[in-house]
């Protein structure tokens, strides 16, 4: 088989395996898969159907490379953008580790095409578009996986009672459009408690 079967194969398998989700959210009240949770499956999978994964991170971007072992030749390549992180109490080298874990998550979420609709659910209510309420918005899907995941960590943040945390993480995005978005999917008390923090800083 070509890498591509290969590929088609694994996630055959992969999603017909029983895996729990560690990750809870108790703001939102869903669960998510943690990396943990999946990559040791996914490697064996992948070593199963002769398959190797390499992930790499440069300035721009975060690369993973499927390779076919029988034939090395066939590559596949998933990319995302790098991002940044703002992590409270944390120095510099705790926030990149912070970044390539969660596009670690993304590059193995995007490889075996694994879908959480609870997650985007949970926090959007039943509205299943990503970018509202703002027409004309555009935002990469690599961008809009990043965005809900700073939604749900500005939940967690205010779950916690960690107000602080979660208006670091709102200004950590810092693109117009990119913010329109994320407001979009932030529930409606969780947007208020933004806003009053924001009025008392300027105060």
């Amino acid at each position: 088989m070509n890498v591509y079967q290969k590929l088609n194969a694994a996630r055959d398998e992969f999603h017909q395996a029983k895996l729990k989700k560690s990750g809870h959210n108790k703001f939102a009240n869903y669960y998510y898969f943690e990396l943990g949770d999946f990559v040791i499956p996914a490697l064996e999978i992948f070593k199963s159907h002769g398959l190797t994964s390499v992930i790499s991170f440069g300035k721009e971007e975060a690369k993973m490379t499927i390779v076919n072992t029988d034939k090395p030749e066939e590559t596949i390549v998933i990319t995302s953008p790098m991002s940044s992180a703002a992590l409270k109490g944390c120095h510099e080298v705790q926030n990149l580790g912070a970044v390539q874990t969660y596009l670690r998550r993304y590059l193995w979420v995007a490889a075996l095409e694994i879908v959480e609709h609870d997650a985007l659910d949970a926090t959007t209510g039943s509205e299943k578009k990503i970018i509202k309420p703002t027409d004309g918005v555009i935002v990469s899907k690599d961008r809009q996986n990043v965005i809900a995941d700073v939604a749900i960590a500005i939940a967690d943040r205010i779950n916690a009672d960690d107000m602080i945390g979660a208006y670091e993480e709102y200004l950590g995005i810092t693109d117009q459009e990119e913010k329109v978005a994320l407001w979009a999917l932030l529930p409606s008390n969780v947007r208020s408690a933004l806003k009053k923090h924001g009025e008392s800083l300027k105060g």
